[in-house]
């Protein structure tokens, strides 16, 4: 089995793998990551934007290789905002092609290798041919106790916030919540993340310094990690360097 995934994924991990990363030591257990860049990717080579989003895929694969090599149990992708519907209707129409695309052709692997595919997001917007396609992903690895990949699309943080509070004034209202009841505990098992932890490390590339209405409640405590590099030439070495600078770091939660 390992064997056939090496010759299908091309597999040289432990070639790359720098010295330092200490697999048996504090590896996050979610990874996050904006995935920033692909236009201007795109635009340094005289390229329509759409070829950057088609090779920032490349780079999900990889990412996703390296992040399960190494342990990752959790890895969120931001794929598509819910202010991206602003971009050009042909861009938008070619993002919401792109989960269909990548998951026809690497969806086998993806199986064989125990990955869980989820979608976190708001479901209500997407093309009926997006949506399909998730959904079987999600069925179809339903079951998997791998890496959990999820592709946060039409996602925004404080959409996501409005509709728990929407949620939870709505049982407040009807005698179901009171008021007291509202911790944070409980806004959190109102989020899409309500399953799994919050990131322990977040990844944006393209030199952006910013969140952009990402995860807003869930990187309270987040290690967060910037690089100037584009999305479509981020390599497992760059996702390695930011594992090994994680590894570096104390986490207090505001102690000391």
């Amino acid at each position: 089995m390992l064997e056939h995934l090496a010759r299908k994924w091309g597999r040289k991990e432990k070639q790359t793998e720098p010295a330092e990363l200490d697999r048996s030591g504090k590896i996050p257990e979610h990874v996050a990551i904006i995935m920033d860049g692909n236009g201007r990717w795109a635009n340094k080579r005289s390229l329509p934007r759409v070829a950057g989003h088609r090779a920032g895929m490349k780079a999900v694969k990889e990412v996703v290789k390296a992040a399960d090599e190494i342990g990752v149990r959790y890895m969120t992708m931001y794929a598509f905002s819910t202010e991206n519907w602003k971009r050009p209707r042909d861009e938008v129409d070619f993002l919401m092609k792109l989960p269909q695309e990548f998951l026809s052709t690497e969806l086998d692997e993806l199986i064989e290798r125990g990955v869980r595919i989820r979608m976190l997001g708001s479901k209500n917007e997407l093309p009926s041919h997006t949506l399909k396609a998730l959904l079987e992903a999600e069925e179809k690895t339903k079951d998997n106790s791998g890496l959990q990949l999820n592709f946060a699309l039409n996602y925004g943080g404080r959409d996501e916030l409005a509709k728990a509070f929407s949620e939870m004034a709505a049982q407040v209202k009807a005698g179901e919540l009171q008021p007291e009841q509202l911790t944070e505990e409980l806004i959190s098992s109102y989020l899409y993340t309500s399953e799994i932890p919050d990131p322990d490390l977040l990844i944006r590339t393209s030199g952006e310094i910013r969140l952009s209405n990402f995860m807003l409640w869930q990187l309270a405590y987040t290690e967060l990690w910037f690089t100037d590099v584009l999305w479509p030439d981020f390599t497992r070495e760059h996702f390695y360097q930011a594992i090994v600078e994680y590894q570096g770091r104390a986490r207090r939660y505001g102690a000391v």
